[in-house]
């Protein structure tokens, strides 16, 4: 991914980048109450929304939180091995992964 990034889009993977993190689960009161958990660690919670669901399926939700981080290939496999932790803690359904995108500037 690292490699994919440097020869795409072109974005310094090497200093920090916005980090995007996902999780979910059947019931949004365990999502805020993970999402509370996550902003005391430092996450900014983006969204907590209802994912659409298939005719049938039961309804189920994500939360997405980010972080701006510097991660290594090894980094970011030791912040994601404690994310599946964290939502195996927290009774979640899963954690769902992450993106990656640059910082954006602060409008001045």
């Amino acid at each position: 991914m690292f490699q994919n990034i440097a020869n795409g889009p072109g974005w310094k993977m090497d200093g920090p980048m916005l980090w995007g993190y996902f999780f979910t689960d059947e019931s949004p009161e365990r999502l805020e109450l993970a999402a509370g958990e996550l902003q005391r660690a430092g996450y900014r919670v983006v969204d907590l929304f209802e994912a659409d669901a298939e005719d049938g399926e039961d309804a189920y939700f994500y939360l997405h939180v980010e972080r701006e981080e510097i991660h290594s290939p090894q980094s970011l496999h030791e912040r994601n091995t404690a994310l599946y932790a964290f939502a195996d803690q927290q009774g979640l359904a899963s954690y769902d992964g992450m993106d990656v995108g640059p910082v954006q500037a602060s409008p001045r």
